[in-house]
């Protein structure tokens, strides 16, 4: 039983060889239909109408959402493109399958509309899904400011792709319910799926890197970035690669899957710049002068409008005691953190000059043992007065 329903699941809608027979028995059977049934095919045909006029309606209104993007915003405009591109053919069988439902048609009509209508539904979702991707990816890369960057010159590869890849798999469909045996077909588009990812494997990997940085927003065109060595600022993001302009003026080009696969520091986010100081002190400073540096630091620093993060001791050196000062400067400019820097740094060496602070620098003092192991003076003793 099962196995008769299966078979008969999958046996074709039309057989090629009968198709004038067939033709002659659905104009015979539509015929009689509406000769007795012609009222509720009539009011029927009123349904349709009206459902092909909402259509055209619901259609007139994603143009006008196209035309003004202010009016729903990026969403609408998507959303009134897929609208827009509902074509005629889907919209007459929809009507037709509906009437078909209320006019109770006979067999063989209610299945020749509903294979054109299972035809037109696919390939209408094929239409409205690929307009909803690809509006979908326009819209992300407007919004972060991508425009006019390489990559929205991939955007017909992209569109290829995605409209290869929706109306293979509404073909499959359409094919499966005309009883056409996919299984090779199938087969056949992914092993050629397969040798097309192989061989273009570095060319989509950067893609979809690409996607990953529209989608992701690791970073943005204008945006301070570091990775490895490198720093500088992102000048364009390709379909493969992405071009940073550093510092010291290179344009340097990195594939985009590399990229990616680095730890990435976006310092343009950033709400201030840390700075760090170790000053070294003298070991012969006196302790009352030592415990006064971290306050005597602070204040210096807050002097300049910096916020201090820490200012203390911290370790004992091997020609100094260390002490450490950081402090945060407001904003992402290191223009403006260098120039705190350096009104602090001159801060400190005044203070520390007025009051007798010695700052220190790398000294080494060598002893000299005598043959018994005494030491001897590193230099000669000053001569004694005589009493």
């Amino acid at each position: 039983m099962s196995n008769n329903s299966a078979a008969a699941a999958k046996e074709p809608i039309f057989d090629a060889a009968n198709v004038p027979d067939q033709i002659d028995s659905l104009v015979n059977v539509s015929t009689v239909w509406v000769q007795t049934h012609w009222l509720q095919v009539l009011i029927a045909f009123g349904i349709g109408a009206v459902i092909v006029i909402a259509l055209h309606a619901a259609r007139g209104l994603g143009n006008r959402l196209c035309a003004r993007p202010g009016l729903a915003g990026g969403w609408g405009v998507i959303i009134g493109r897929a609208v827009v591109r509902t074509n005629n053919f889907f919209i007459i069988m929809l009507a037709a399958q509906l009437v078909v439902g209320y006019a109770g048609a006979p067999s063989e009509v209610a299945s020749t509309v509903g294979f054109l209508f299972t035809v037109a539904a696919v390939f209408q979702a094929a239409i409205w899904a690929r307009e909803l991707i690809l509006g979908a990816i326009e819209h992300r890369t407007q919004s972060e400011h991508y425009s006019g960057e390489a990559l929205l010159s991939a955007m017909g590869l992209i569109r290829l792709l995605v409209t290869f890849a929706l109306f293979a798999i509404a073909l499959v469909v359409v094919l499966d319910n005309l009883g056409v045996n996919v299984t090779g077909l199938v087969a056949g588009l992914g092993v050629g799926g397969i040798a097309i990812g192989l061989a273009a494997q570095g060319i989509f990997a950067d893609l979809f890197a690409a996607l990953a940085i529209i989608f992701d927003r690791p970073f943005r065109r204008g945006d301070k970035i570091s990775y490895d060595t490198t720093s500088g600022v992102i000048e364009s993001i390709g379909l493969k690669s992405t071009r940073i302009r550093a510092f010291t003026g290179e344009l340097r080009i990195i594939s985009n899957r590399q990229l990616l696969d680095k730890e990435i520091q976006n310092t343009t986010v950033r709400d201030h710049v840390r700075i760090n100081f170790t000053i070294g002190v003298t070991y012969e400073t006196a302790p009352d002068t030592l415990e006064r540096v971290p306050s005597i630091l602070r204040e210096l620093a807050e002097g300049e409008g910096v916020t201090v993060a820490r200012s203390s001791f911290e370790t004992f050196g091997a020609s100094s005691l260390d002490f450490v000062l950081q402090f945060d400067v407001p904003g992402d400019d290191w223009g403006t953190a260098h120039t705190k820097r350096d009104a602090i740094m001159i801060a400190i060496i005044r203070r520390f000059a007025a009051d007798r602070i010695g700052i220190a620098y790398p000294t080494q003092t060598t002893y000299t043992a005598a043959p018994d192991g005494t030491l001897v003076m590193p230099y000669a003793p000053s001569p004694t007065k005589e009493a």
